[in-house]
């Protein structure tokens, strides 16, 4: 995603980067060493966007051109997914829009070639040969860096609510895990994951990136894996705790959610007014509670102590954001993170599609292939209309 300088301290750039599967529409598997034409040919159909490999063979990344709206965002990610639909499907796959494959074998799965992939798999070993996760990250341009940091900061007791409202990784090795992201638990086990710390300052980001320079940890900031970062690329704060989201409405919905809650950060941090930081700890625990129980999670409540329900959390925070909303004109996108609150994720989804089906009487197997098949009709409906006929109202 290339980003420009945001015009005025008020104005935000979007970006989308989507990792998806690539499956084999007859076995539902992943596709272990897909067609290269599928790559080749996305690419040269990718316009203005991104389309790259992956660590694995089997999974196919896209990034969005620079958005100057939700609006902008809509239309670009119709792009970017039709363009990976129509390339995959021309080579006998279907592209999968969840964080966890529900039964396919890491152990099965090809790395892209690339030296960079081979030092990571040497250094790493079976922490990066398990990482069979695909995510959804959101950049945001805006301010200058000292206010991206400050809100960066500021932004990360919201990483539950975004990591629940996403969370799409219920299953892995042919089982339920128990959490509705499985996909955290599996980023874990590499370093330099998780949040950073409370940071105030550009120079006080720069000590830390060239504290890690020194020791020789990194190569450069991009390997910072945090699940929010300044980007190493772009003038934006990166989004990353998110599982990516087969339906377009919830992708949108969160993108709504981050955009308002940055330009109300940003209100507040030119009054010096952001609020009191709770200790990075507190937040972990909250984001482990997202992961596990998600849309239903009673998470702690860093001002009053005691369990907060999600959906007051929620709820409360629609309504504080909804002059930030009107003004970036994504009012009812917004207000979509409410619908997800009470029909559920992409995660809720798919275990009750597993429990029918075993009701119903099918096998395990057949049950994670409905499993999959159900996601897979999410994840393409919708992408084949064109921009102008798709509806503006997520409500």
């Amino acid at each position: 995603m290339n980003s420009p300088t945001p015009i005025d301290d008020l104005t935000i750039t979007l970006g989308v980067e989507e990792e998806f599967f690539l499956v084999d529409p007859d076995t539902r598997d992943l596709l272990v060493d897909p067609d290269p034409l599928i790559f080749a040919t996305c690419k040269a159909n990718q316009g203005p966007h991104k389309v790259v490999h992956e660590f694995l063979r089997s999974q196919i990344e896209t990034a969005t051109r620079v958005c100057t709206s939700v609006r902008d965002v809509r239309a670009a990610l119709l792009e970017t997914r039709r363009v990976i639909m129509d390339g995959a499907a021309q080579y006998g796959a279907a592209a999968l829009a969840m964080s966890t494959h529900p039964f396919a074998a890491w152990d099965k799965q090809l790395s892209t070639p690339s030296d960079r992939y081979d030092a990571f798999a040497n250094t790493f070993q079976e922490s990066v040969r398990r990482l069979l996760v695909s995510g959804m990250h959101i950049h945001a341009g805006f301010g200058d860096p000292e206010s991206r940091i400050r809100v960066m900061t500021a932004l990360r007791r919201y990483l539950p609510v975004f990591n629940a409202l996403s969370a799409s990784s219920p299953f892995g090795g042919g089982r339920e895990t128990g959490f509705k992201c499985g996909r955290l638990n599996l980023l874990g086990a590499l370093p330099r994951t998780s949040m950073p710390r409370d940071l105030y300052s550009k120079a006080e980001f720069d000590d830390l990136v060239q504290n890690y320079l020194r020791m020789e940890f990194i190569s450069d900031g991009s390997e910072l894996w945090w699940d929010i970062r300044p980007s190493h690329a772009y003038p934006t704060v990166e989004l990353r705790i998110c599982d990516i989201c087969p339906r377009l409405e919830d992708t949108l919905g969160i993108v709504a959610l981050y955009a308002s809650l940055v330009r109300w950060l940003l209100r507040q941090d030119r009054k010096g007014a952001l609020p009191p930081e709770p200790p990075t700890e507190i937040i972990e625990e909250n984001v482990w509670l997202a992961q596990r129980y998600g849309v239903v999670a009673f998470l702690g409540d860093t001002k009053k102590g005691g369990r907060v329900d999600i959906a007051d959390m929620v709820t409360r925070l629609v309504d504080k954001l909804s002059d930030d909303a009107e003004a970036l004109g994504c009012a009812h996108e917004l207000w979509h993170t409410l619908t997800i609150i009470r029909e559920g994720a992409s995660a809720d989804r798919q275990i009750n599609c597993y429990r029918l089906n075993l009701l119903d009487g099918a096998s395990a197997e057949e049950a994670l292939r409905a499993v999959v098949d159900m996601t897979l009709a999410e994840t393409t409906a919708g992408v084949a209309k064109a921009p102008s006929e798709q509806s503006g109202d997520c409500s």
